[in-house]
């Protein structure tokens, strides 16, 4: 039976080893018995087969087997039953820790012959158990020159978890695919942020542009900085006509100018207030108002011109009917609406209005024309004339911008124009007009009038001079009769009614204010025997009867003074 642990040599030079231990390799130390602790006798393992009364599970002392024949017969070391107190002995064979000289637990005899002392090895751990037999283990070599050697199947080599490596690979994956999407959502956010600065920079840059061009950044003027910067105002070309509004069934008139600008590309409605005084033909002093009445479209067109230093092309006579028909055919008109009115042709009180006030209301050709002459009481004539300027642009916005579609909604009215007018020339005109109120470059101006009819210089320019390009020219006011009228009526509704009517008649109206009571009866009295005359038309145009008219002492400033009294009527004025 081999065994790799050999009492004689042990592989390790001459000399008898006991083995002391292992290491932390699990490979056996031995120590080298002392020359003089030498054991005479070698050991039999197979005399316990041969019946020498070796009995390893014996619990009795055994008695020494004899020797073989030949052999040396130094005494045997008595061998100690199972369990007992003798320090060399393993019952499993296994020898005892630092004990036993000479003993070898796979039977072989131990050399008992003189061995060189060499340099005892100590166990690292002496009181380890021997670990289990392992017949391949490696074993330790000596070179030629006596140093140890080792081999490379006795190393092991620690190696880390592949779990934990994997961990660690899938961590270090992780935090650099997470760095890397931070900064790459870091790069596309300042993408977008320098294309959304570059995308509002290029808006603002055509968006002052375009202001710039179109003449509506603030502190330019329209006139100034449009195309035409350097044309002077009174140079720039316009196209004007003006429209009369008759309203066929309560009475009364509406007067605007259309005007095209030409040369600045805008497009403007004049409203001319019924009291602006202008020179008859005979050289006296009239309204607007009477004067459309009187001398008809071509009289007022040049009276017009005469007042406003412009030049009017054509009139456009538009009775209420036919600005109905007109509405209807360009599909109703959208505005904002600033009072609710009735239906003229209800008679029941309480009645559904026909306009609602509001704002964005849609309207349809008998709306506008109920909007557009609606005058509520004590609204001054100017609040109705702004209805129309309003109803006359929501038009213009729904007119083709095309000529000839135009000059075809113009020919379908079927009225009867103005030799100064054709509806060619209508169509092609208001066709421009739209385009210019489709766009926005369009607008609404009152002129403003003071209270005897005439324009100053200071609140006329920002019409008359930058709109129409003219110059006022209002005709004296000592050319007109002018009327002192106090209100004793006790309806103050009645002094602007009376203002009205005056002003329509030709006359300059002169405030009188209000008496302290009430008078049953009016007056109308004049000073001057010649304004006897004046005074008794003074009485027809308010509706008063002739044998009202008196003199006495009138108000200073005038030449006729009127009393209003409970017997005045100002749907007969």
């Amino acid at each position: 039976m081999n065994d790799r642990y050999d009492a004689g040599d042990g592989g390790y030079g001459p000399g008898p080893y006991q083995l002391v231990g292992y290491d932390e390799h699990g490979q056996p130390v031995y120590r080298q018995i002392p020359e003089q602790q030498a054991p005479r006798a070698a050991y039999d393992p197979y005399a316990q087969q041969q019946g020498y009364g070796y009995d390893p599970y014996a619990t009795g002392a055994q008695q020494p087997a004899p020797p073989y024949e030949g052999y040396d017969t130094g005494q045997q070391p008595q061998i100690p039953s199972y369990g007992g107190s003798y320090p060399g002995y393993d019952p499993y064979g296994a020898p005892a820790r630092g004990t036993g000289p000479g003993y070898d637990p796979y039977g072989q005899a131990a050399s008992s012959g003189q061995q060189p002392r060499v340099a005892e090895q100590t166990a690292y751990i002496p009181q380890q158990a021997g670990p289990a037999e392992d017949t391949h283990a490696p074993r330790e070599t000596e070179d030629a020159s006596g140093e140890r050697e080792y081999h490379t199947e006795q190393f092991s080599f620690v190696e880390e978890p592949d779990d934990d490596s994997e961990d660690v690979i899938d961590w270090l994956k992780f935090t650099e695919n997470r760095t890397e999407r931070r900064e790459e959502a870091r790069r596309r956010a300042r993408s977008r942020l320098i294309a959304l600065l570059v995308v509002l920079a290029l808006v603002a840059v055509g968006g002052v542009g375009y202001l710039w061009y179109a003449g509506k950044l603030p502190g330019l003027s329209s006139s100034s900085a449009r195309t035409g910067t350097a044309t002077p105002v009174a140079a720039q070309k316009r196209d004007v006509i003006v429209v009369h509004l008759h309203n066929t069934g309560k009475g009364g008139t509406s007067t605007a100018l259309l005007v095209d600008n030409t040369t600045t590309k805008q497009g403007t409605t004049v409203l001319l207030p019924n009291s602006l005084a202008l020179t008859d033909d005979d050289g006296s002093t009239t309204t607007l108002a009477k004067s459309v009445d009187d001398d008809g479209s071509s009289g007022t067109r040049d009276q017009l011109d005469t007042v406003l230093g412009t030049n009017i092309q054509g009139t456009w006579r538009l009775d209420t009917p036919y600005l109905q028909n007109l509405v209807d055919l360009v599909g109703n008109i959208d505005i904002d609406t600033n009072t609710d009115v009735p239906d003229p042709d209800s008679k029941k009180k309480g009645a559904e209005p026909l306009v609602h006030k509001g704002s964005d209301q849609t309207l349809s050709g008998k709306m506008a024309v109920a909007y557009a002459t609606y005058r509520a009481a004590g609204e001054s004539q100017n609040a109705q004339l702004e209805r129309f300027g309003q109803v006359m642009q929501g038009v213009l916005r729904k007119i083709s911008s095309d000529a000839a579609d135009a000059t075809v909604t113009v020919q379908s009215l079927a009225q009867i124009l103005d030799p100064s007018l054709t509806d060619k020339d209508l169509g092609t005109f208001l066709a421009k007009l739209a385009d210019l109120a489709k766009s926005g470059d369009y607008k609404t101006a009152l002129l403003p009038v003071q209270a005897d009819g005439t324009l100053s210089a200071r609140t006329s320019d920002s019409v008359v001079k930058n709109i129409l390009g003219g110059t006022a020219k209002s005709p004296d006011a000592g050319a007109a009769v002018r009327v002192s009228v106090q209100n004793a009526t006790g309806v103050k509704d009645d002094t602007e009614k009376a203002r009205v009517a005056l002003l329509n008649g030709g006359f300059t109206f002169l405030e009188g204010g209000s008496a302290s009571g009430t008078q049953a009866t009016s007056k109308v009295i004049y000073s001057d025997p010649s304004d006897k005359q004046n005074a008794t038309e003074v009485a027809k145009t308010l509706g008063l009867p002739t044998g009202s008219v008196t003199k006495g002492t009138v108000s200073s400033g005038a030449d006729v003074s009127v009393v209003l009294g409970g017997d005045y009527k100002p749907s007969a004025s």
